[in-house]
């Protein structure tokens, strides 16, 4: 078992949240171990809608294109409803807001990208930054605290070799069923056992069937049972059936190969179909969020932390913006350049967003026939937490201010400390994004390079505090086109003369009008955010 004896972060977990929490601090410079008790990634597909956020995340990592070339490509990304896939009345939708006919919110659209491709592209460049910082085919066997770290004991699955491995801090992205959740003592909360399904993993030679009609999703209606979700729409595809396991016995189903293909046919309405079942899963339709993001040393992300109804596709994706979230503030922390604090800001901030996540599905849920995909749900997400500085910080209890709720409509209210900062486009480099001036550290940006700005960057730099200044100046071209005024007024909600503070995951953390009398003001802000002490209680030393 080649594991440290000793690493700051132990992530439990190697789907797609924990990978994804492992890279991201790769690029935050955090030494790190994940844990997997399956020899690899996923072999089957799972989720599979990779949303507009969790795409930024992944462009902020360089693996936009990887992922777009392991997903659907854009022109299947319909959802399909009818009896069987050769029902002549079927209703094909799209997406709830077309992108040719909406404003521009996004430089990296979502897709469908099955999770067992997803998979293998994080691990690839997971493994790529943190070479000896993944270990699969090992599992966690308890942990406990000691003092100021946690001791977890491992175990190798091919050898039976155990080790004991101590960590500042242990998130478990191990899952619904979460080993970490459960030594932690965090309770989850919610309904359970909404649905029941079956998920048949098959080949079939459905590619030209389709063709009229290639979709994501195909739903089937009365008196068909369940759906299919495609793979490539060509041979590969996922049927998903609904059972009862009162009256069912699944486990026979699931071991009779010609019962299964007989179920694909009947339900593809082709009773000579060709079908070859490659393998089955069982899961439970649920709805349940965790009480507690923390406990001490302890955090936890993803399913562990949430369970949500598919029908919307935001589970998986919710789970990444977690990761998003909480690296930042674990490197902070590991740095010594935050105070412990700052990782309340991580349930203050995710939790109300997995909250409604939570609630829309389910929403969803009863209305199976005819809810649509919101690919942009997650960009409207705010946050209030002692990581975001508002005009009422003063006196107002972050736990139960106010918060701007997703936006399923997609009305994209304009911008303010705890919003994701707004995608503008950059004239002067094509292809680029605002989103792209924001790096691992705290960015500064204004609309054009401004010398009082610049020096509240410096002296917070001086004091080891990570900023930096960043406009369209910094795009790379020799003549860079500034923002107009009416852009920048209008899309960032600050006057011209002013300037946001984005946090390294692209969410706003301050904004002044105008750069202050006093070249230490910006330095105070961020030590102010970086103890994450309310203001009425907070000192800040400048």
């Amino acid at each position: 078992m080649r594991c440290p004896a000793a690493t700051p972060v132990l992530i439990v977990g190697g789907g797609p949240v924990g990978l994804t929490l492992s890279l991201l601090l790769s690029e935050y410079g955090v030494r790190h171990l994940l844990v997997e008790a399956h020899p690899g990634v996923s072999r089957h597909p799972k989720a599979r809608g990779v949303s507009a956020r969790s795409m930024e995340i992944f462009r902020s990592c360089g693996l936009e294109e990887d992922i777009r070339q392991a997903g659907l490509p854009a022109s299947q990304v319909f959802f399909y409803r009818g009896r069987t896939l050769v029902d002549p009345d079927f209703v094909r939708t799209g997406l709830s807001a077309d992108p040719e006919q909406s404003p521009e919110y996004t430089p990296s659209p979502g897709l469908i990208c099955p999770q067992d491709a997803l998979e293998t592209v994080l691990l690839r460049r997971a493994r790529e930054l943190a070479p000896d910082g993944l270990a699969f085919n090992t599992r966690l066997l308890s942990f406990a605290e000691d003092g100021d770290g946690v001791r977890a004991e491992l175990e190798d699955r091919t050898t039976g070799e155990r080790r004991t491995v101590r960590t500042e801090w242990l998130v478990g992205c191990d899952g619904a069923a979460s080993a970490v959740r459960s030594g932690a003592g965090i309770a989850m909360e919610g309904p359970t056992g909404l649905g029941h399904f079956l998920s048949v993993r098959f080949e079939a030679p459905l590619g030209e069937v389709v063709a009229d009609r290639a979709s994501a999703s195909y739903f089937l209606t009365e008196p068909g049972r369940g759906g299919f979700l495609a793979v490539d729409n060509d041979r590969h595809w996922i049927y998903q059936h609904p059972y009862d396991p009162g009256r069912d016995d699944i486990e026979e189903l699931s071991a009779d190969r010609r019962q299964l293909a007989r179920l694909v046919r009947e339900a593809a309405g082709l009773p000579h179909l060709d079908v070859t079942v490659r393998d089955t899963m069982t899961w439970r339709m649920d709805a349940r969020l965790a009480t507690a993001y923390r406990r001490s040393r302890v955090l936890i992300a993803g399913d562990a932390a949430h369970v949500a109804p598919p029908t919307g596709g935001h589970g998986m994706n919710t789970g990444i913006g977690d990761a998003d979230n909480l690296a930042w503030k674990l490197a902070l922390v590991t740095a010594g350049t935050a105070d412990e604090q700052l990782l309340d800001t991580y349930q203050a901030e995710r939790r109300p967003v997995a909250r409604q996540v939570i609630d829309l599905s389910l929403a969803n849920s009863r209305a199976r026939t005819s809810y649509r995909i919101d690919d942009q749900l997650l960009l409207t997400a705010a946050y209030r937490s002692t990581a975001v500085l508002t005009d009422a910080d003063t006196d107002t209890d972050t736990d139960t201010a106010e918060r701007p709720p997703l936006d399923p409509e997609n009305e994209h209210p304009g911008s303010g400390p705890g919003t994701r900062l707004p995608h503008l486009r950059i004239a002067s480099a094509p292809g680029t994004s605002t989103l792209d001036l924001v790096g691992r550290g705290f960015t500064l940006l204004t609309r054009t390079p401004d010398a009082d700005w610049q020096r509240q960057a410096d002296t917070a730099r001086a004091a080891a505090l990570p900023v930096v200044l960043r406009s369209p100046a910094d795009s790379g071209q020799r003549t860079p086109t500034p923002w107009s005024r009416e852009d920048w007024t209008e899309r960032f909600g600050v006057a011209a003369t002013g300037a946001l503070l984005v946090r390294p995951d692209a969410h706003i953390a301050w904004q002044a009008p105008k750069p202050p009398a006093d070249d230490t003001e910006l330095r105070a802000v961020l030590r102010r955010i970086l103890s994450s002490r309310p203001a009425h209680v907070a000192h800040v030393e400048v």
